[in-house]
């Protein structure tokens, strides 16, 4: 499956590389929304939030009331997933909260959040720079790898969002073998992003049991929604 992602800098719509580097801003929420309105599911990220910069949280329930988003971007309580999802978002992503400065996954605060707002409303997003979990909008990270972080989660979500941040917005592909490793580490939903750049490749990831993040490839028209 294709995910489209919007992703919200300073109120508008925007495409970074590696989570640093401006490439594309848009303005135009009406465009997207309609040309994206056709998917089951949307993902849209509040990256101020993450970045602890501020907030689109207006935007961000103005969309999720017109689409069918997991939203994610600084969610770091139990209080502000709520708000989230009764805003109508259909499922929550969290990230930096799941995880402690000393390289620990965070499982009561995961027990406490699906506890409080279902498992199934849970994406646990498990982000990496050079093999390692980034936090904090990828500015930080920790002594954690996918492969111990997800075994330790699977109980608490519905899905794992996994970014490879190394090859975000730089349309050379995902590592598809990463892919793989990580359809043998859970039972859940495995969602992928990272340098997706073809349906080609879409295709392919979805034969290995992975969904597809696809950003800069849609917004760029190299990839056609």
């Amino acid at each position: 499956m294709l995910i489209p992602s919007i992703d919200l800098l300073g109120g508008r719509i925007v495409q970074l590389v590696q989570g640093e580097k401006l490439r594309l801003a848009f303005d135009d929420f009406e465009y997207w929304i309609e040309k994206f309105a056709k998917y089951p599911l949307v993902q849209l990220i509040d990256l101020d939030a993450a970045m602890r910069q501020g907030d689109n949280s207006a935007l961000v329930e103005q969309i999720a009331k017109r689409l069918p988003c997991q939203a994610g971007g600084g969610i770091h309580t139990i209080e502000r997933a709520r708000q989230v999802l009764d805003a109508g978002a259909r499922r929550v992503i969290i990230g930096s909260a799941l995880f402690s400065a000393e390289g620990t996954v965070n499982t009561a605060f995961a027990a406490q959040l699906a506890a409080a707002v279902g498992a199934e409303h849970v994406v646990a997003g498990i982000d990496t720079k050079n093999g390692r979990i980034a936090v904090k909008g990828w500015k930080a990270q920790v002594e954690l790898t996918p492969d111990e972080a997800i075994p330790q989660l699977e109980p608490y979500a519905a899905a794992f969002l996994y970014t490879h941040v190394d090859g975000e917005g730089l349309m050379k592909g995902f590592p598809t073998e990463t892919a793989a490793r990580l359809r043998r580490l859970t039972h859940r939903q495995l969602i992928v992003a990272g340098g997706i750049r073809s349906r080609q490749e879409v295709d392919e990831l979805d034969a290995l049991g992975a969904d597809a993040v696809v950003g800069m490839a849609v917004y760029t028209e190299l990839l056609a929604v």
